[in-house]
């Protein structure tokens, strides 16, 4: 895996004069250093899987590979860049543009839901050198046969976990399956998830992998121990944390099923947004709570260990340990949950006077004494406390009534005019769906849904409550 934060000059690449000139006269002058990682083994024709957020540059480095790839004397589409929203696409089809301008005739053209059929039908008709896309709308035009991926010598996936997330791996699976398998595949993702990883195994050869270092105290957990009196002051004590740090998402691990219930009911009562995680829910409450809660439409989980044991939640902010675990390696395992994926994030152990014994103990195990602080000032007790920033609606709609992913992200940013950005993840089951959206825009979603039409019938939609 290359590391290299050098940020070299772009006239050290083999890249064709008329790109140069360009890049120099757009003020691109040193490369960032996703662009000097990742683009010498783009340029050589290597598949590349890259770990790259947005605003990192990304956007130059797999656009000036597939630039120097181009025969624009052949009027067919040599690259595809599929994107998870009509407005990443839409700047992605802007930033090429903008690269391939001394280049002669370059034609970019973007293919995204949400906008009319027949105007992409008529530009397909007189032909595209790149297209740039969102998964569902891009299949859609390979179903009805108005775009032939026949000559395709570049796939990029920008933001590939962002497409996961939004339920389009199966869109993204037909799509590569109408594409030569001697292209050249560029993956870029903010994370390296499990899932990344098995899709960049089935799509790509031998790919280079790049990510940029991360500084070291980003990827840190911060593990701080809290002194308690009494259970009385733990539940303050939980708040105060949780008022200090707000962090956007949380698990709380409690060592019974019933203190998890109770303590998840009392944050609620508090003003906070929690579920509880335990053995005594039925499965379909357990898939429920974990949607809502991996959507970022509850804030808190309050967990058991059994229950939260096989959990895949990634970016976990923070961990609360109500009480130390009885077991010494579980409670190792609940810290190990949150910083990860480069991220940073703390870990906090509630210890009551009668606990101090446990303590003892972990930091044996440990082979170090953990840090002590002390509990956020009562004051902090006086703030508002904080809400998710999304919410989650439920269609009574699924793949059994042939609903897509890209139909829901359609019908809520076609004529419904809520943003891309404002949508988080979609999930389609057998016989029903749900899709996040920012909290603020819930209503209008909900009505457009509501009332829309997504496969030209109407289906029931709901706000999912905790």
């Amino acid at each position: 895996m290359s590391d290299s934060p050098n940020d070299g000059a772009f006239a050290s690449l083999p890249l064709a004069p008329q790109l140069l000139a360009n890049l120099d006269s757009l003020g691109y002058h040193a490369m960032t250093p996703i662009q000097a990682a990742s683009l010498p083994p783009v340029l050589a024709g290597r598949d590349v899987i890259a770990q790259a957020r947005t605003g990192s540059g990304k956007t130059a480095a797999f656009g000036l590979g597939l630039l120097s790839r181009l025969e624009v004397s052949r009027f067919q589409v040599q690259a595809l860049v599929l994107c998870p929203t009509r407005e990443l696409a839409d700047q992605v089809a802007g930033e090429i543009r903008r690269l391939a301008r001394t280049l002669p005739n370059v034609k970019v053209l973007t293919l995204c839901g949400g906008a009319p059929f027949g105007p992409q039908l008529a530009s397909l008709a007189h032909g595209a050198h790149v297209v740039v896309g969102t998964p569902g709308r891009i299949e859609e035009h390979l179903r009805k046969g108005s775009l032939d991926l026949a000559a395709l010598d570049v796939l990029v996936l920008d933001e590939a976990d962002r497409m996961l997330d939004m339920g389009f791996q199966p869109s993204l699976e037909a799509i590569v399956g109408a594409t030569p398998a001697s292209r050249q595949t560029l993956l870029f993702s903010a994370t390296f998830s499990d899932e990344i990883r098995d899709i960049a195994q089935g799509l790509m050869r031998e790919p280079a992998e790049v990510a940029v270092a991360e500084s070291h105290d980003e990827s840190t957990i911060r593990q701080r121990v809290y002194r308690v009196a009494d259970e009385a002051e733990r539940f303050a004590a939980l708040r105060g944390l949780l008022l200090k740090h707000r962090p956007r998402s949380s698990v709380v691990f409690c060592n019974t099923r019933r203190e998890a219930q109770e303590l998840a009911d009392a944050l609620c009562e508090a003003g906070f947004s929690a579920l509880a995680l335990h053995g005594d829910l039925e499965q379909r409450d357990r898939d429920r709570i974990l949607v809502l809660f991996a959507n970022h439409s509850v804030s808190i989980l309050v967990a058991t260990d059994v229950a939260a044991r096989g959990l895949d939640i990634a970016a976990l902010d923070a961990v609360f340990n109500y009480q130390i675990a009885r077991d010494l390696e579980v409670h190792v395992h609940r810290v190990g949950r949150t910083g990860r994926a480069g991220g940073s994030g703390i870990a906090c152990t509630l210890v009551s006077a009668g606990e101090a014994y446990r303590l003892e103990r972990l930091n044996e195990f440990l082979g170090e004494a953990l840090e002590e602080a002390p509990l956020p000032p009562r004051s902090v007790l006086a703030q508002e406390p904080f809400l998710p920033e999304m919410a989650t609606l439920q269609l009574d709609g699924g793949k059994k009534q042939k609903v897509r992913p890209g139909d829901i992200l359609g019908a809520l940013t076609g004529e419904g005019g809520i943003e891309g950005a404002q949508v988080g993840k979609i999930k389609v089951l057998e016989r029903s769906a749900y899709v996040a959206v920012r909290r603020e825009v819930a209503k209008a979603a909900l009505a457009q849904l509501g009332t829309g039409k997504l496969k030209g019938r109407s289906f029931r939609a709901r706000r999912v409550s905790r």
